[in-house]
C-alpha cells in the first residue's frame, strides 16, 4: 500500500497520543494499532479498539454487544441519526460493532481523544442497552 504525506502525518500524531496513554496499545501492522481498555472502562468485560489509516481517513472500529435474541438491533439505525462521527453495525452473526472515520487532514490530538471518546460513549450505550433488555 502506497502511504500519502497526510497519511504519514497521521501516523505520527496517532503514535504519539497512543504513547500518552497507560498501556493497553500496540502496533498491529503499519498505520494499525489496537487499543486496550479495561473491563471497569468498558461497561463490565474490556473494549478493544481497532484504529487503521488508509486512503486518507483514519478509522476506529470496536465490537459493542454479542447476538441476544432480546436484543433489538434495529434501534441502531434510529441511534445513528443522532451520532456524530460514529454508526452503528451488525455482522452476519448480529454481532454489534461501533464505526467511526475522521480525515486525517482533520486530525490532530484533540480530534483523536475526541473521536475515541464517541467510540467509547456509543459502546458503552449499545452495552447499557443490551444488559437492559436482557434483564
Amino acid at each position: 500500500m502506497r502511504r500519502t504525506l497526510p497519511d504519514v502525518a497521521a501516523t505520527d500524531v496517532v503514535e504519539a497520543y497512543l504513547a500518552g496513554l497507560n498501556g493497553g496499545h500496540r502496533r498491529v501492522a503499519d498505520g494499525e494499532w489496537g487499543l486496550t481498555l479495561p473491563a471497569e472502562a468498558g461497561g463490565g468485560w474490556p473494549l478493544e479498539i481497532g484504529l487503521r489509516i488508509s486512503d486518507g481517513m483514519l478509522r476506529a472500529q470496536a465490537p459493542a454487544a454479542s447476538f441476544d435474541e432480546a436484543f433489538d438491533p434495529w434501534m441502531l439505525l434510529w441511534w445513528n441519526r443522532q451520532t456524530r462521527y460514529v454508526r452503528f453495525a451488525c455482522t452476519r452473526s448480529r454481532e454489534i460493532w461501533l464505526h467511526a472515520d475522521l480525515p486525517v487532514a482533520a486530525l490532530d490530538e484533540r480530534a483523536l481523544d475526541r473521536l475515541l471518546g464517541l467510540v467509547v460513549e456509543g459502546t458503552l450505550a449499545v452495552r447499557s442497552y443490551a444488559e437492559r433488555v436482557r434483564s
